[in-house]
């Protein structure tokens, strides 16, 4: 059995390197990406750069002997951005957390749609968004949450116009996740008060998302085409 070729984003750390970790199997040849050289076994790329994320697809594919199964669009930024910032900051701000976390994933999506559609066996898309692209987040984040918005739009955008070529597109939405960037929004924001409204009562661990992501990646039914599955706790159900 061929193995299942997989390019996945932003896996230098956090959920990204435990999406890795999950699909540390047999059955997969997984290449991953950090922004940066040095970060382990993977293709560094600046996201934030014209060009950088066909540069990224086109070494992946090199890599991978021609053929990628499967994209995971992991890579996102939460950087702060106060309306009361001087106009050129602000929209700065805007512009750089659109593009690597919107942007630089749709040019991925993109090549991914054309590289699937030349061949019968089609491929999968799974884009992690967030929890904030249905909820919103604090007025420091509008960027973000836009962003993830967009993102959960393009996936259902995309299951909707190449199901019938066998082209599946999924969304993971987490609520907070104990990563480096959760536990820094977390003390900035009064723990006790976040955690307070998760039902659950914890914020979930990098592995839930990432057993999500592999399921998704892996093993999802076709007829999910489409789906958004959130990993919140319960903190925002639709």
């Amino acid at each position: 059995m061929d193995p299942i070729h997989i390019l996945a984003t932003g896996t230098s750390r956090g959920i990204g390197a435990a999406i890795a970790a999950r699909l540390d199997l047999p059955q997969v040849r997984l290449i991953g990406h950090a922004s940066r050289p040095g970060d382990g076994d993977t293709i560094p790329a600046d996201l934030d750069e014209p060009g950088a994320a066909g540069a990224l697809w086109r070494e992946a594919l090199d890599r991978l002997d021609g053929r990628i199964d499967v994209l995971i669009n992991n890579a996102g930024i939460f950087e702060a951005t106060p309306i009361a910032l001087p106009d050129a900051e602000w929209l700065a701000g805007w512009e750089r957390t659109m593009r690597i976390n919107l942007t630089a994933s749709a040019e991925l999506c993109r090549l991914a749609v054309q590289h699937f559609a030349g061949r019968e066996r089609g491929g999968r898309i799974v884009n992690v968004a967030s929890r904030a692209a249905y909820r919103g987040d604090s007025p420091d984040h509008w960027h973000y949450a836009a962003s993830k918005a967009g993102m959960v739009a393009m996936t259902k955008s995309i299951a909707r116009g190449y199901a019938a070529r066998n082209i599946l597109a999924f969304a993971v939405c987490p609520g907070f996740t104990m990563t480096g960037m959760a536990e820094e929004y977390l003390a900035s924001r009064g723990g006790d008060a976040l955690l307070a409204d998760i039902p659950l009562g914890r914020v979930a661990g990098p592995e839930e998302v990432a057993e999500t992501v592999r399921w998704l990646a892996l093993d999802a039914p076709a007829s999910a085409t489409g789906s958004v599955i959130d990993v919140n706790g319960a903190s925002y159900v639709r």
